[in-house]
């Protein structure tokens, strides 16, 4: 009878212990999964911390070098998978110069920290010298992948990007566009040797009222340019005259893979290399080819030799290098492309003048750009 009641007993003992196990393995993952959301809040307040302390760390040596950094109304938040930074004001202020931006927003992943995406509100205003820029735009983004030595790409993205620059001689500069894109790239082959960076610039319907004066004409710009900057890498962000001459002395030229500019029949393409004289002065030659510009030229040499006498040596000239306005041949220009591209003689930039076919373009000379 003993032995009957201790093996019952035995018995729900072992049947209680299984329901406990079993009410266990059913809480167990929830259990876990409470304690990896506590570690990882604890971890990510960590790094913002530790992010938050680097910041402050890097804007207090950039004072010190004489570059205030402020950014108004900081916070950083982004729980639980990224840091985002907001501005609601960032402004840069040293002794050649300041610049501010409207409200801002960084933000970059916790798992792929060296991405930083950025987007701004706008509008963007700068103080260099005697000049002032302003800018302001429906859209602007852009992208910085680092590395621990460098970057591997940079990209900016515009909509409707509107820019004018004050104090500019002979007149204000205005550029208003439908759409921008600038990208940067270490260039593959040349990088680690030349410091060479590969950048790429788009922008369509651009109207720039200086052009229209220049070309007699009112249709909207495309352009697009890929070039080359040789020792960009040792460009940093102290005073532009001090990195101009850095650059210069390192030996930095800037080339011209591929510029090409249209505005309605007016096209034009340049390649070259541009680098800086001693005396602060952008040198070098540029390679032209061109269509539809007798106009341009006319205007050109009618600063010259007056503006009838100017229109007809255009119209002469361009009949003679086939830059006129007439109707290529289908065996001359793919159907829709207008006139064919002819070469021009090549543009040199020499000892503060223009030259073109070996003559100074009059009233146009090449200040120091420092």
């Amino acid at each position: 009878m003993t032995q009957g009641m201790d093996g019952r007993n035995g018995t729900a003992q072992l049947q209680a212990r299984t329901r406990r196990r079993g009410r266990l393995g059913l809480f167990l993952p929830y259990i876990l999964l409470a304690l990896i959301v506590a570690a990882w809040s604890v971890a990510w307040f960590w790094i913002r911390g530790k992010a938050e302390g680097e910041m402050d760390a890097w804007m207090a040596r950039e004072a010190s070098a004489g570059r205030t950094w402020t950014c108004q109304d900081r916070s950083l938040t982004g729980f639980p998978f990224r840091l985002e930074l907001r501005c609601a004001g960032l402004t840069l202020s040293r002794s050649d110069g300041s610049f501010r931006l409207g409200p801002t927003t960084v933000v970059s992943q916790i798992y792929q920290p060296r991405l930083v995406v950025f987007e701004s509100k706008g509008p963007f205003h700068a103080e260099q010298g005697d000049l002032t820029g302003d800018a302001s735009w429906s859209a602007l983004q852009g992208s910085f992948h680092g590395t621990a030595d460098g970057f591997t790409r940079a990209s900016l993205v515009v909509d409707a990007p509107k820019v004018s620059v004050a104090g500019a001689e002979p007149q204000p500069i205005t550029v208003q566009g439908r759409h921008l894109e600038l990208h940067a790239r270490p260039s593959p082959a040349r990088y680690a040797s030349d410091g060479a960076v590969d950048t790429n610039l788009q922008l369509s319907q651009a109207a720039v009222p200086a052009l229209d004066v220049l070309t007699g004409s009112s249709a909207p710009v495309d352009a697009s340019l890929d070039a080359t900057i040789t020792r960009a890498t040792v460009i940093g962000t102290r005073a532009v005259p001090r990195e101009l001459e850095t650059w210069r002395q390192a030996g930095g030229v800037l080339e011209l893979t591929s510029l090409a500019l249209a505005k309605g029949d007016q096209r034009v393409q340049a390649k070259g290399e541009i680098a800086l004289d001693d005396a602060h002065r952008p040198t070098g030659q540029i390679d032209l080819r061109a269509a539809g510009v007798d106009a341009l030229i006319g205007n050109v040499v009618g600063q010259r030799f007056g503006s009838k006498e100017g229109a007809l040596v255009g119209q002469l000239v361009g009949g003679l290098l086939g830059l006129g306005r007439g109707a290529a041949r289908p065996d001359q220009a793919p159907q829709g492309s207008g006139p064919p591209l002819k070469p021009l003689p090549p543009l040199k930039l020499m000892g503060g003048q223009v030259l073109f076919s070996g003559f100074p373009l009059p009233n146009v000379r090449v200040p120091p750009l420092y």
